[in-house]
């Protein structure tokens, strides 16, 4: 039993472990990414297009598609990810084959990704509580990008790519050494599950 998680803790602290969880998040980012924007497009053609999404009154991709936020800098925010998902996913598989990139590069693409997460989790709040109405791709790329953020800030913590006081440094490596940022992830992602289904509850599924 010992033994297994000891394996287990190892395997959860490599390489291929941490770079292939940034990989396999990046990718369903961007897949979803790609289907708003083919419904976005779709809904720019026609306005009233079914989409396979539009469930019901609280999830429709629809609903969120057509509101002003959805096209906050004059065209789908879906196109943002686009860009910046196969950026991620470059690192993971370069990362992956034992490349290393430089400190600057990396405090870079954690503060671009950073700014990603915020926006993302502005676009929730404002689906959740503004708009009224949910989309599935949406919240995939909510938790998605929550994975991936989460992934880079421990390698760059790992690495001291962000350029922490040496203290400051040793500390939050610790944490991460003993996994808290997991478990920090994993609560965080079920609230945001609770908190959707407190919110709109029977509703979700009428």
């Amino acid at each position: 039993m010992v033994d297994s998680l000891v394996r287990l803790r190892r395997l959860r602290h490599s390489t291929g472990w941490i770079f292939g969880t940034m990989l396999f998040s990046a990718c369903l980012s961007l897949l979803a990414s790609f289907v708003l924007s083919y419904d976005a497009i779709k809904l720019a053609a026609d306005p009233s297009a079914a989409l396979s999404c539009n469930i019901n009154a609280v999830i429709s991709c629809g609903t969120v598609g057509a509101s002003w936020q959805a096209h906050l800098f004059g065209f789908p925010n879906a196109f943002l990810g686009l860009v910046a998902e196969p950026v991620v996913i470059t690192i993971a598989v370069a990362s992956l084959g034992g490349t290393r990139f430089p400190r600057w590069f990396m405090l870079a693409a954690q503060i671009v990704y950073t700014l990603g997460v915020i926006f993302a989790y502005w676009l929730f709040y404002q689906s959740m509580f503004v708009i009224g109405a949910l989309c599935p791709w949406c919240l995939l790329v909510t938790v998605s990008t929550t994975l991936v953020w989460s992934t880079l800030t421990r390698v760059n913590i790992q690495d001291n790519n962000l350029y922490l006081p040496p203290r400051t440094h040793e500390t939050w490596k610790g944490y991460i050494d003993a996994d808290f940022d997991v478990i920090v992830v994993v609560i965080w992602i079920l609230i945001l599950v609770l908190g959707t289904i407190l919110k709109y509850g029977g509703q979700l599924f009428a």
